[in-house]
């Protein structure tokens, strides 16, 4: 037998580890307090000194936005639970089947959240246990912020601050410009095409945004979110004026990536823009941000502008193209690690 058949039919030390943001166990205002003291109490989300910020959030915050919050989730709660949880799940089951097909079948794949269940720090305990000493963190981030990907970072590490026994470690830490996401991307938007008879008048791709103050000082997401638009909108042959990039889910009163998502949208139904495709290129897997505050609320906020046609495209989620582009990203990272 080859050396190369041995390796690769050897019981695997590795996994590859999806990691999302999080979401509450529950569209219960119990529930959410609990997300969010833990979400907005992370210093790399909250760039507010501690001594300022933890009794606003403790104090103010945590009181009353979380049955707000609540009622916006129960809104778009699915029967298996949240969309998220359940779409990074299907993300993850769907993975371990396509290393499977590539002759990885022995890698496994688990899937963690930064903030909430399953926790980032008890799956990495889980598969320590199990012997598996070769760990991938691919966190679902396409583009990299210190506010999501460095956070991701910064877990990882305090978890091995309490070992003796350190696993390897790789992190993937962007893949804005990778070729297989930007195609999964520019599928979705063909297959809405296909659907709805055609493109509207402009195609909307809305990231997440980020304290400006956070780029100034070197953060290059939005670099990465311009690169993506850009890529995309040349995958799918538009025109620089058939597609606005903007940002979303703004929070507090200081100055944020711009344009802003909901008052683009009401500034184009307002110019005589009638009808226009909306999607979320940065989020991986469909959530809060995009079935609440961008199908629900910024739709309402265009129509009622006097928009004629407001129409969702949906996030990658499980689709078979994205699950490929994960594989292809996956596969990548572990050279070496695999007898391959």
């Amino acid at each position: 037998m080859q050396a190369s058949q041995v390796a690769k039919s050897a019981p695997s030390n590795c996994a590859v580890v999806l990691v999302n943001l999080g979401t509450p166990d529950a569209p219960t205002a119990p529930a959410l307090r609990r997300y969010l003291a833990q979400f907005l109490g992370d210093p790399r989300v909250v760039e507010i000194p501690r001594a300022a910020w933890l009794p606003i959030l403790h104090g103010i915050i945590l009181r009353t936005r979380p049955a707000r919050s609540a009622a916006k989730y129960a809104s778009i709660w699915m029967k298996e639970g949240s969309p998220l949880a359940v779409w990074t799940a299907r993300q993850a089951v769907m993975l371990r089947g396509w290393l499977g097909e590539a002759g990885l079948r022995t890698v496994q794949v688990v899937h963690a959240m930064r903030y909430g269940n399953p926790a980032l720090a008890a799956q990495l305990q889980s598969l320590q246990d199990q012997g598996v000493d070769r760990m991938l963190l691919l966190p679902l981030y396409p583009q990299y912020s210190s506010t999501t990907t460095a956070s991701v970072v910064d877990e990882v590490y305090a978890w091995l601050a309490r070992k003796r026994r350190m696993p390897e470690l790789r992190f993937v830490n962007s893949y804005h410009d990778h070729p297989a996401y930007i195609k999964a991307l520019a599928e979705t938007v063909r297959k809405h095409w296909s659907q709805q008879g055609g493109p509207a008048d402009r195609l909307v791709m809305s990231f997440h945004g980020i304290p400006a103050r956070n780029v100034a000082l070197g953060d290059p997401y939005a670099d990465e979110c311009r690169t993506t638009a850009r890529l995309l909108a040349e995958e799918l042959g538009l025109p620089d004026e058939q597609y606005q990039l903007t940002f979303q889910s703004r929070f507090g009163k200081a100055k944020w990536l711009e344009p802003y998502t909901e008052p683009t949208l009401v500034d184009m139904a307002r110019r005589g823009i009638g009808r226009v495709d909306v999607m979320c290129p940065g989020f991986t897997s469909d959530c809060l941000e995009t079935l609440e505050e961008i199908n629900q609320e910024a739709r309402e906020a265009f129509l009622h502008a006097g928009g004629k046609e407001f129409r969702y495209i949906p996030c990658l989620n499980d689709n078979h193209a994205w699950i490929s582009a994960l594989s292809t990203i996956a596969q990548e990272h572990l050279g070496g690690w695999t007898g391959r």
